[in-house]
């Protein structure tokens, strides 16, 4: 079977949640599927059962399919962190900091790490669906670029483009998109899957035709908009991510830098909560618990809440406050930067000041997935950091205050409940993993209704 690359018109028009549902019902169909993405760039990681860090989508993606997670679903994941700078995970590990020049001039480097995790891939599996990230003609990056035009011209992948309706400008989008990719690649577009899409469904029956007749693009099918909260890793879909409506209240504080926002799915998904990403100033009050995520450059963060008011906020908030990875580290008495790991060089900015001691970077980074003891409780999750506390490695808790350096948290079912209950003690809960189950499926069956998946099918055999 061929490879299927997914490509998106733009960033954000839904090629992660797309590619999941591809991968779903291409494995119930009864091939053995893997996720792929050559090259990411996310602040949303997760640690694997090899030891290695990759984005959140490939992740989930792999999870889904009951896979063994490995750095082979993708190779290279790029972490944002300092201004115009990343930190470039290489098979799972931090290699280096860089910025996009520098990154660029040696991407020839980087083209055989691609091609040893894409051929371990197809020795393993039938399909292997690979992600696009961003846009695919980027002209200006086209011939840098190894998640688009590298993948699909490489490994001779079959192409869909994926547009998102709901931003406007579709014909331009999918039309500019599919003439300006290079004529080998247009030869392999199996066609166009027209995503979000609310309302009657008839009423785009002549932009079906538009883009097939006058484009010359098969449209594959039309999506409808279906709620999906999880394995999100652009930042763009926080603004989708929130949710109103519960009777408990949670904010979490939306700094530049914010990373592992997967961490509140549970909370997202929850019906009686309701979630708020803030990124402005305001009384906090009205909140019953108050969350400092994780983020990719803590000094820099912590500066920022200063600047924008936020840090006069907390300090004023009476609330329960929960700080996780970076965040934990904000409420420690000082942050400590000495070999420019975030920062500059040297930097150390005064945190919070809730914990008695320091955050320190160190060069190495802390990578742990496992079941950690907490309060006599077997809590599953991950770490992923380079701030070091040498009292509190890992958990503090005191009267309304709680930080921990491990991801996942929330998805305990007996933990998440126990601190609702805080806020509503009348609060039952519910079983995550069930539910997110719920919602892939779900995904897979709305993306199975809409699109003609023999004709993918067809295509992936020739």
């Amino acid at each position: 079977m061929r490879p299927l690359s997914v490509f998106g018109t733009s960033s954000d028009a839904g090629k992660s949640t797309i590619a999941l549902a591809l991968c779903k019902i291409l494995a119930d169909s009864g091939y053995s599927v893997a996720p792929f993405k050559a090259q990411n760039m996310s602040n949303n990681a997760c640690v694997c059962d090899d030891g290695g860090e990759i984005g959140v989508a490939q992740y989930t993606q792999a999870v889904m399919l009951g896979l063994s997670t490995s750095y082979h679903f993708n190779p290279i994941l790029l972490k944002p962190q300092k201004d115009s700078e990343s930190q470039v995970v290489i098979k799972g590990k931090a290699a280096v900091t860089q910025d996009a020049r520098e990154y660029f001039k040696n991407i020839e480097s980087l083209k055989p790490v691609v091609n040893e995790a894409f051929d371990y891939l197809r020795e393993r599996y039938d399909i292997v669906v690979c992600e696009g990230a961003g846009s695919p003609v980027e002209l200006n990056l086209m011939e840098k670029d190894l998640s688009n035009v590298y993948t699909a011209r490489e490994f001779g992948a079959k192409i869909i483009l994926v547009a998102d309706i709901e931003r406007g400008g579709i014909f331009a989008s999918v039309y500019g998109t599919y003439a300006l990719l290079p004529e080998d690649l247009r030869e392999s577009v199996i066609g166009v899957i027209v995503n979000k899409f609310r309302g009657d469904m008839s009423l785009f029956d002549e932009g079906r035709r538009i883009i097939e007749e006058r484009f010359g693009i098969p449209v594959l099918g039309v999506v409808p908009h279906i709620d999906f909260s999880v394995g999100y890793e652009d930042a763009l879909s926080l603004s989708s991510y929130a949710k109103q409506g519960g009777g408990v209240k949670i904010a979490i504080i939306k700094y530049p830098h914010i990373a592992n926002f997967t961490d509140f799915e549970p909370l997202i998904i929850d019906s009686g909560l309701s979630v708020e990403f803030v990124d402005k100033a305001q009384d906090l009050n009205g909140f019953d618990a108050v969350i400092l995520p994780g983020t990719k450059a803590t000094i820099s963060d912590l500066r920022w809440l200063k600047a924008s008011g936020l840090y006069k906020r907390i300090t004023e908030y009476q609330g329960y406050k929960v700080g996780i990875c970076g965040g934990y580290q904000m409420m420690f008495e000082r942050v400590c930067d000495p070999h420019g790991v975030e920062s500059e060089e040297g930097s150390v900015e005064a945190g919070l000041g809730y914990i008695d001691d320091e955050i320190v970077f160190g060069c190495a980074k802390t990578l742990g997935r496992g079941v950690y003891e907490y309060d006599g409780k077997e809590l599953p999750g991950y770490e992923i950091h380079c701030g070091q506390s040498a009292k509190y490695p890992l958990f503090f808790e005191s009267e309304k205050l709680f930080g921990t350096h491990l991801h996942g948290i929330f998805d305990n079912d007996a933990w998440r409940t126990a601190f609702i209950r805080r806020f509503d003690p009348s609060y039952e809960g519910y079983e995550y993993a069930r539910q997110r189950q719920k919602q892939i499926d779900a995904l897979a069956h709305g993306v199975k209704q809409s699109v003609d998946i023999p004709k993918i099918i067809e295509a992936l055999s020739c």
